[in-house]
C-alpha cells in the first residue's frame, strides 16, 4: 500500500484565483447614451402590455413629506399604470375580447395591485401584464388611491 504525501500536492487555487482576475480584467464598463437607454426598454411580445409606474406624490395633501419606504410601497401596490407598449397579439382573440382593445398606447389603466412582472430599468419600474389584467382606463389618474 503506497502512502500519500501531502506535502507533495500541488495546489490549484491560486489557478482558479489568477483565471477569475484575468476574466475580470477582461470585463470592461460600456457607457450608455441617453439615445442608447432609451431603446433598452422591452419590446413586449405576444398578448403582453409593458406598462410604466406613474411618478408618485412626493407629501400627502396636507403638505407633509412621505417616506422613503411609503414611497416603495404606493409604487409596489399601485393599481395605476401607464401603458407604453402593447404586444402584437393583445386583444386579437375575437371570442374573449368581442368589443376590440381595452387600452391603447398612452392610456392611463387600472390594474389590480401587484399584477404582473415587476423589472426596473436605469431605476424606473415597470411592469409586464396580460392584455386581460386591464380593468378600466382612465383619463385623469391624479387623486385615485388603492383602498
Amino acid at each position: 500500500m503506497s502512502k500519500l504525501n501531502l506535502a507533495q500536492a500541488i495546489d490549484l487555487t491560486g489557478l482558479a484565483d489568477k483565471a477569475r482576475q484575468e476574466a475580470a480584467a477582461e470585463i470592461v464598463p460600456i457607457e450608455i447614451s441617453p439615445e442608447e437607454r432609451a431603446t433598452q426598454i422591452p419590446i413586449p411580445v405576444g398578448y403582453h402590455i409593458l406598462c410604466a409606474i406613474p411618478e408618485m406624490e412626493k407629501a400627502y395633501e396636507s403638505g407633509i413629506a412621505k417616506a422613503d419606504e411609503t414611497m416603495r410601497i404606493e409604487e409596489v401596490l399601485t393599481t395605476v399604470l401607464f401603458v407604453v407598449a402593447i404586444g402584437p397579439d393583445c386583444y386579437r382573440d375575437e371570442k374573449k375580447f368581442p368589443s376590440g382593445a381595452w387600452c391603447k398606447e398612452g392610456d392611463f389603466i387600472l390594474v389590480r395591485p401587484n399584477s404582473g412582472s415587476r423589472l426596473v430599468i436605469h431605476g424606473k419600474e415597470f411592469r409586464l401584464i396580460n392584455d386581460d389584467t386591464v380593468e378600466a382606463v382612465v383619463a385623469e389618474p391624479r387623486g385615485i388611491r388603492r383602498k
